[in-house]
């Protein structure tokens, strides 16, 4: 692979406004996204410079990760969030762990099945690691079952949570998890 998996900059926003627009045209954006293509173009490029710098290297709430080809053009990207226990997801739901949140997932099609989902899945799932968290979740529409298999085969597994999207015709969405792998237990040896 060719790509550098890399944490979005500051600066980057019109890229991240350009890749979330193309997304949300993609023939499956009904199912991965909750937003409309409609609704994200008009937000103003102030909407999409705090957007990003919030999830921007750095960030310790957020951060977005990018798969950026040798010529600098994005592939891929994926968000991870961190809830903090007690709040409300969107689903009405009380998180009850602090957890990160991925979110925003998409893969140019031209890409897919090329290993550029894993690897963004890794940087994130490691920041998550990293950032002291120890369940990271996400959620898949009842439909989408190409994510679906492709969380499955990442690690992530049902955890019979599901709730319905306001204003989506009542279609469920299914929340699935992944778990910090426990850490090796050290070895004392007696001197």
């Amino acid at each position: 692979m060719d790509h550098v998996i890399r944490a979005i900059r500051t600066g980057e926003w019109a890229a991240v406004k350009r890749l979330r627009l193309e997304a949300l045209r993609d023939p499956l954006a009904h199912l991965a996204f909750l937003e409309t293509y409609e609704n994200a173009a008009a937000k103003p490029d102030v909407f999409w410079q705090e957007r990003t710098s919030t999830a921007a290297e750095g960030a310790f709430q957020r951060q977005q990760f990018i798969a950026e080809r040798p010529d600098g053009e994005w592939d891929g990207s994926v968000t991870v969030m961190v809830e903090e226990a007690g709040t409300e997801d969107f689903l009405g739901h009380v998180v009850e762990h602090r957890q990160g949140h991925l979110v925003g997932v998409f893969v140019r099609p031209e890409q897919r099945g090329s290993g550029l989902t894993g690897a963004l899945f890794d940087a994130a799932v490691d920041w998550c690691w990293k950032t002291g968290l120890h369940r990271v979740r996400l959620f898949v529409h009842e439909h989408n079952v190409r994510a679906e298999a492709f969380y499955r085969k990442a690690g992530f597994v049902p955890t019979g949570v599901t709730g319905a999207v306001p204003g989506d015709s009542g279609h469920q969405e299914r929340e699935m998890v992944l778990r910090r792998p426990a850490e090796p237990a050290q070895v004392h040896r007696a001197l």
